[in-house]
């Protein structure tokens, strides 16, 4: 499986195992509605699964590593015997990556950016699997606690070439890592837009880049009828075919078939041209 950039960015679809992520806690804790939702998104056109078995949403309560591995384990194998399609796992733990991979994923999305644990740069050069750096300040309990930055982008980008200068040091392959700005991880709707506005100063620094802007709380920020996240699918579409056009790799969304069809219908008026 290749993780590649092309020309209209692969839709990451995700499926949360967990009772408090912010979009669809709950929804999908047992395994066989997990299981459902995860082949569903392959037929909408998910190209990677994004498997999360703890929370990041602000506020949220941190979850043993035993605990999600309980999990997500066996849905990435459930999923693995249905379907060759790429599988990511998000999380934060080098325990939690490395019984995924284990189990058939193949990205290892983490929000600490391999901060986690002071063996996570090397347990990913040793998994060999792809590896998603993002930026978050602080951490998912305090991060929305009045987040501050003299430059937002220049301070997001910096951390994010130190990141990936650490990985490469412990052995992860230039190739195999990706880059994620980490918007609403720490930021205000400010700063979102301000990273949104510089995907292309992203995008050239020769890292493929995701983007996870979908149902996003900046969202509602400009649009007070957005304050369930199930309303902000217009916004999200807006920032993915915008990440589309400055060349993103991937967009990890909550609506995969509205996501899928706007970037076909993106890339045949020639945006992918």
């Amino acid at each position: 499986m290749s993780f590649q950039s092309s020309a209209i960015p692969r839709v990451m679809g995700v499926v949360n195992v967990t009772p408090d992520s912010f979009s669809d806690g709950g929804r999908f804790l047992r395994p066989e509605a997990a299981l459902a939702q995860a082949l569903r998104l392959v037929a909408d056109g998910a190209a990677i699964l994004d498997i999360g078995g703890e929370s990041t949403r602000p506020g949220a309560t941190p979850v043993a590593a035993e605990e999600e591995i309980a999990r997500v384990v066996p849905l990435i194998a459930a999923i693995r015997a249905h379907s060759d399609v790429a599988i990511s796992i998000d999380t934060m733990k080098p325990a939690v990556a490395r019984a995924a991979v284990a189990a058939g994923a193949t990205l290892w999305n983490d929000v600490a950016a391999l901060r986690f644990a002071s063996d996570a740069p090397e347990v990913a050069a040793e998994l060999g699997c792809q590896v998603v750096l993002m930026h978050m300040l602080g951490e998912p309990g305090t991060m929305q606690t009045d987040p501050r930055y003299d430059d937002v982008v220049a301070e997001v980008e910096a951390f994010l070439l130190a990141r990936a200068l650490t990985a490469m040091a412990a052995g992860v392959a230039r190739e195999k890592i990706w880059l994620d700005p980490g918007i609403g991880f720490g930021k205000t709707p400010a700063h979102n837009l301000a990273l949104l506005a510089a995907l292309p100063r992203f995008v050239a620094l020769g890292y493929p880049v995701l983007l996870g802007a979908s149902r996003k709380r900046f969202i509602a920020a400009l649009d007070p009828l957005a304050a369930d996240p199930a309303a902000r699918l217009g916004g999200s579409l807006a920032a993915h075919l915008y990440a589309a056009a400055c060349g993103v790799a991937a967009v990890r969304v909550h609506d995969v078939r509205e996501t899928a069809q706007a970037l076909a219908v993106w890339g045949a008026i020639g945006g992918a041209e």
